[in-house]
């Protein structure tokens, strides 16, 4: 179990430092919470209830360098995955956002980057929907990284075609 001073990934939260529990009385009972704050946004907190398996099963350990830098050398190998439905697309991505599984997270980014620079040379842009899953899915990737790679999130990306490109060679 997580104690206070741990840092998690949260569900789309993103990367949140455990600050203790706060027992909360609601409609007459007595519920103990995890108090979160997430880190690159100090004026939210998110409360979790200790006695609810789902929302607890949303935290997650933070990876660390070693499986950052195996994520970023497989990216090259990884097709990227377009699904033309719309829905399909929409629903599939976000399930793979909120499993949280960061390679699969990468190639959602991988293959929306690519769609969008596909679309760009049409003189066309992305759909809302690709574009707001794009920018959840690289919030929780890229603030993860820089947490863990000791960078800020702009850093990220240019950190990362960095990698890629060493692994090239």
């Amino acid at each position: 179990m997580y104690k206070t001073g741990d840092t998690v990934i949260y569900g789309t939260q993103g990367v949140c430092r455990i600050e203790g529990v706060q027992t909360k009385r609601i409609m007459g009972e007595y519920i103990d919470y995890l108090v979160l704050r997430p880190v690159y946004d100090k004026n939210s907190t998110v409360f979790v209830p200790k006695n609810n398996e789902k929302l607890l099963s949303k935290m997650r350990d933070i990876l660390s360098a070693d499986e950052i830098y195996r994520i970023i050398k497989e990216l090259p190998e990884e097709d990227p995955v377009w699904i033309e439905d719309d829905n399909i697309r929409k629903a599939r991505y976000q399930e793979i956002i909120d499993e949280g599984d960061r390679s699969r997270i990468m190639l959602i980014i991988k293959t929306l980057y690519s769609h969008r620079k596909k679309q760009e040379e049409k003189g066309r842009r992305l759909h809302q929907a690709d574009e707001y899953i794009l920018k959840q899915a690289e919030k929780l990737l890229h603030n993860e990284f820089a947490l863990v790679l000791d960078i800020s999130p702009e850093e990220v990306v240019p950190f990362i075609m960095k990698q890629v490109e060493i692994h090239k060679k």
